[in-house]
This record gives structure tokens, sequence and C-alpha cells, in this order.
């Protein structure tokens, strides 16, 4: 199972908005077979595995990631191809939480009479795809926050100057959660001030087929986004949510390439839990959220932030620099945001924590 999970890593940046899955088959103490599902709409982890395995998988053992879908879908039920090539035992780490499948493919395979297991290394296995799972159960996607600050915890100068808070080796990294993300969210003040491309620029090690592209998401409750932006002159998805009825400047938006969705909310802002189901409802796995103090705090006071991945540098930048987060209203100890810290780990010159939110 350690390998199958080992396997299913291989599709991190290439399986949305699938799951990533790993499949080995063991016949006599024996790999046989092994595989893992590449990119949606090819074969599934379990196909690739039997095909290398060929008759060597009658009366083996096959332990995959995720239970064996069995549904049609881009490509036909797992449960079925395990069934035909003639598995004797079939070890799922987790039930597969999509309500189409959720044990029912487990239990076509007992019906044909082949034994089934599942829970096995289960906690790692929901640690691969934190997106897929939270998109199935809870109707919206993973988010991931990600935030650089200087060792006194500012993100950027009084002026606003922040480029380079962190070393190259970071913002590499950075590059790497993009890629591995549906969606990438930032706010239109972000947009203002630093025109992001928000693009992810990985010169080595391009999957097979090429990195996907995220889709841009940017919160602009009044329209302010300029038809010159970087984001706009790009191939990928770039949605633009807001609050306003301006006809003449969604027109110029949508001229310009845009798509521009309608979420408002109390006050003139945009529902930030209707924009992520909105998000689910385009299957949207993992959202990376890349903007200021103002709507990282937002979402956070809204819970909205499952995780979050704070790059860290070793320099000072003084009281008078911005700060992480905006959070009006916490003023005694027992409003604070608690965190789970996860991982702490030296990314070049910088540190990076890595952090879940208790909700």
């Amino acid at each position: 199972m350690a390998r199958a999970l080992m396997l299913a890593q291989k599709g991190l940046y290439t399986t949305a908005p699938n799951p990533r899955v790993g499949c080995v088959l063991v016949r006599d103490g024996s790999i046989v077979g092994e595989g893992w599902h590449k990119r949606a709409g090819g074969p599934h982890a379990e196909v690739h595995a039997i095909e290398q395995a060929g008759s060597r998988a009658k009366g083996a053992t096959a332990y995959v990631s995720l239970e064996p879908c069995c549904h049609q879908g881009k490509t036909p039920p797992c449960s079925q191809a395990l069934i035909h090539a003639g598995v004797r035992r079939v070890v799922a780490a987790m039930q597969d939480p999509n309500p189409e499948v959720a044990g029912k493919g487990l239990a076509q395979l007992e019906e044909a009479g082949i034994e089934t297991e599942s829970g096995l290394m289960q906690l790692q296995a929901e640690a691969i795809n934190p997106g897929f799972i939270m998109r199935m159960r809870h109707g919206r996607p993973w988010v991931t926050c990600k935030l650089a600050m200087s060792l006194d915890g500012r993100t950027a100068m009084a002026s606003g100057e922040s480029k380079w808070i962190t070393s190259e080796a970071a913002r590499r990294q950075v590059h790497c959660l993009r890629a591995r993300s549906s969606a990438i969210m930032t706010g239109i003040g972000t947009v203002l001030a630093d025109d992001p491309s928000l693009n992810v620029r990985l010169k080595n090690d391009e999957p097979e087929g090429g990195w996907l592209k995220p889709i841009r998401v940017i919160l602009d409750p009044n329209l302010g986004m300029p038809v010159t932006a970087k984001l706009l002159q790009q191939e990928a998805r770039t949605i633009v949510a807001t609050a306003t009825d301006d006809a003449e400047r969604e027109a110029e938006l949508i001229e310009a390439g845009a798509e521009v969705i309608h979420l408002p909310a109390p006050g003139g802002t945009i529902d930030l839990p209707a924009c992520l189901i909105h998000l689910a409802n385009e299957e949207v796995n993992e959202v990376l959220l890349e903007t200021g103090a103002t709507l990282s705090g937002a979402m956070l006071n809204a819970g909205l932030v499952d995780e979050l991945k704070i790059y860290m540098a070793p320099h000072l930048m003084g009281n008078g620099a911005r700060g992480l987060f905006n959070l009006p209203g916490l003023e005694t100890m027992d409003q604070r945001i608690n965190l789970e810290i996860n991982d702490i780990r030296a990314v070049g010159k910088d540190w990076c924590i890595s952090a879940r939110v208790r909700h």
C-alpha cells in the first residue's frame, strides 16, 4: 500500500478534477503490475497495473489507494476491469467519498466473489487528495492560503513594496503549489498593486502533456479590473467575481476574455462561501489563495481556509510594515484562531511553515 501511495503522488499535478490514485498488483509475494492515474480522461491506476501484469493479474491481490470506481465516466469502471482480470483480493486504503461510488465499488467486487478490505493507511491516502475529498464531502474546494513574511511577521513595506521577501527557492516551491491547484484566488487589490500573472512558471520536470492551467479567480466587488491586466493576456480561464451590476464594465471584461459571475453579499462585498460553491460546481478541488491581508483575513474569519503555507524569510521589516492578516474583532484570548503546525522545513535560506486551521 505504501508503494501504491507513492505511485498516486506521481499524479499530483495532472489528474484534476479526478483524484490521485495508485495501484499495485501482488501475486505469490512479488509485484506483478503497478500503475497510477496520469491524467483526467485517461486510464485509471488499476487499468495500468492490470495491463502491466497481463495474465499474472489472475489470482493477485490489488492494493489501491482509493476504492475502485464502479460507474461509467470518461473511462469504464475499474471494478469491472479487476473482475475481468480475475484478481482474488482488493485492499483499498479508503472508500471513495464520491456519492456515485461510496462503498458500491467494493460491494460490486464482493458480489463477484472477490475478497475486499479498506482502511489500510487511510490517513496517508486522505492526505494525497484533500481537495477531492473536501469537494465530495462538503461541496467546496480545499483552500490553502500562501503567504510570505519576514521574521517579524510583515508582508510588505508601508509603501506596499514586497519584491522579493523570500528567496528564489521559496518562489519555485510556490509555483509547485500553483501547479497542483485547480484554481488560484486573489483580490482586486493585489491585481491593481502587482499586476500578477498567477501562472505556473516551472522550466524543469514538466509532466507528460504539460502543466495544467489553474483557473484564476479575482474577487472584484466593483469591477475595477483593468482590461489590460496580465491575467487577461493568457490562455488560462479568468473568473471575476463581483457584487455590482455595472453592465458596461462587465461587457468590457468579457470582451477582454474574462468570465464574470455575480455573488453579492451585504455591504457590497463578495459572498465568499458562494464563491467556493461555484468553484466546486466547476470541479475545482484545490484553491490556492494568493492575496493580501484583507482577503486572507476575511477568508480565515469565515472559516474557509483549511491550510496555511507561510514562507518566513530571515530578515526584519519593522513595525511600520504591513501585517500578515487583517483580523478585526479578535479582542480576547478565547477568540484566537487555533492552528496545528504539521511541518516546518528549510527552503533555501527561508523556512516554510505548514499549518492546518482548527475549525
